[in-house]
């Protein structure tokens, strides 16, 4: 049995520093030892964000390590990548963008069933100091009735 199906990295930090809006899964276009790479777990994507450039959106500062056996093949490990999304969906987060305070920031890296790697991204809005302290509360109550009820 292959690890692929397991791979599932994620931005732990995003649901805590964001509201998110939609969530869309898009594919990304990567060289050979990028994807050994990931299906080995050696990426990062806590500090990634997502832009448009000429119309076609890219994810920034996502870390895939130098795959090990990948000679000269090997690329930078935090270069642009492009997210392939249909023009439809791409049309309408580029046009919610514009509003103010709005981002696109990555949730998880996976592999599919297919084998492909996937990107789970979504339209966020920063949440404000209030909000996080509520959900640290949240967390606080549900901790307490899960001690009580064992």
């Amino acid at each position: 049995m292959s690890t692929d199906k397991f791979i599932n990295i994620k931005n732990k930090k995003a649901s805590f520093e964001y509201l998110f809006i939609d969530k869309y899964v898009a594919g990304i276009q990567l060289t050979g030892t990028e994807i050994k790479s990931i299906r080995e777990a050696k990426s990062n994507i806590n500090d990634a964000f997502c832009v448009f450039l000429s119309h076609e959106l890219y994810i920034r500062n996502m870390h895939i390590a130098h795959y090990f056996n990948g000679t000269y093949n090997n690329v930078e490990e935090k270069r642009d990548r492009k997210l392939l999304l249909n023009k439809r969906e791409l049309e309408k987060l580029n046009g919610k963008l514009k509003d103010k305070g709005l981002t696109i920031i990555p949730l998880r890296l996976f592999i599919n069933d297919k084998g492909y790697a996937k990107l789970e991204i979504a339209l966020a809005k920063g949440k404000k100091l209030y909000d996080k302290r509520d959900d640290i509360k949240k967390k606080d109550i549900e901790r307490e009735l899960q001690r009580i009820s064992k």
